[in-house]
């Protein structure tokens, strides 16, 4: 078995068509046919059910797919941690975010640890939080910067950097806007906008509001940080929102008030493979982020 087989074989599953694989391959048509021949030859199976000029997988084409893939992450990661190891200040961070990191903590941690390492790449993946938490433990990603940060998942390690505040985002024309800060009760009788069900911000909304005995009455669900803000500068309703999903510029029909009693907070932080070690760039910029953690100040 070839690696070239298998790059061929993942390419042709992934399009479900020869020719389109071989397009993105760079070959031809007859050596794609050819090599995954010769692929299902040696294994002694059909991998792929013909329909016309379509491939679709056999079952035991669909379970060799994914042994198959995971063998190529295990390629790419040696590759990286071999580069890294000749100079881990030229490598590259893969790192994912959920969207309320997005404003203002990623571009802040990058921009600091590129002003110290300026070869240094990055790929950055957005997901919500049980996407990252499953790349993380996969193999798909090495490192993930989230909130709150996961305690009882058996294949991550988390590190708490710092504990962040929530704030409520008001109309302008809120008969509370010109508090200079408030109690959540206060909000109780109020229309919130907030993020679906399963969402981890709406879940710590949800439970802060229940340890006072209301539940948010919620008129408006989006699973967008602006078209929530968009409803709220609407006057539609008020959300609750950390204050790291806050962007320098908010639109001047919104108020944001902090939240006093009681305190809506969160952990932020970082996890990691708890089993496998991080390849070498990774490795500093995870160390990073923990010599910079207590330095961290949102202003909205």
């Amino acid at each position: 078995m070839e690696l070239r087989q298998i790059q061929y074989f993942i390419e042709v599953a992934k399009l479900e068509h020869v020719t389109e694989a071989s397009y993105a391959l760079h070959v031809s048509q007859s050596a794609v046919s050819r090599q995954i021949f010769k692929l299902e030859a040696e294994l002694g199976v059909d991998l792929f059910i013909h329909e016309g000029r379509k491939v679709k997988l056999t079952p035991i084409g669909r379970l060799f797919l994914g042994h198959m893939e995971h063998l190529m992450k295990v390629i790419e990661n040696a590759q990286q941690e071999i580069s890294e190891y000749l100079d881990p200040e030229r490598g590259t961070v893969r790192i994912g975010f959920p969207s309320s990191m997005a404003a203002q903590m990623i571009p802040k941690a990058v921009s600091g640890f590129r002003e110290r390492y300026p070869a240094v790449h990055f790929q950055l993946q957005h997901g919500s939080y049980r996407e990252l938490v499953d790349w993380v433990a996969k193999g798909d990603l090495n490192l993930a910067i989230m909130g709150p940060v996961p305690q009882q998942e058996a294949q991550i390690k988390g590190t708490v950097l710092f504990q962040e505040k929530f704030v409520a985002l008001l109309p302008a024309d809120h008969p509370l806007a010109k508090k200079e800060s408030l109690n959540l009760n206060e909000l109780k009788e109020d229309l919130f906008v907030l993020f679906p069900e399963g969402f981890v911000l709406r879940d710590i909304v949800v439970k802060a509001c229940g340890n006072l005995g209301f539940q948010p009455k919620v008129a408006f669900e989006g699973d967008d940080l602006d078209a929530i803000k968009g409803l709220v500068s609407a006057g539609l309703g008020l959300t609750v929102l950390p204050e790291i999903a806050l962007s320098e510029h908010i639109a001047s029909s919104i108020v944001i008030l902090p939240i006093t009693e009681p305190e809506v907070t969160r952990d932020v932080g970082v996890i990691v493979p708890a089993t496998r070690e991080l390849p070498p760039t990774e490795k500093l910029f995870y160390d990073y982020l923990q010599e910079i953690a207590p330095r961290f100040d949102f202003k909205y």
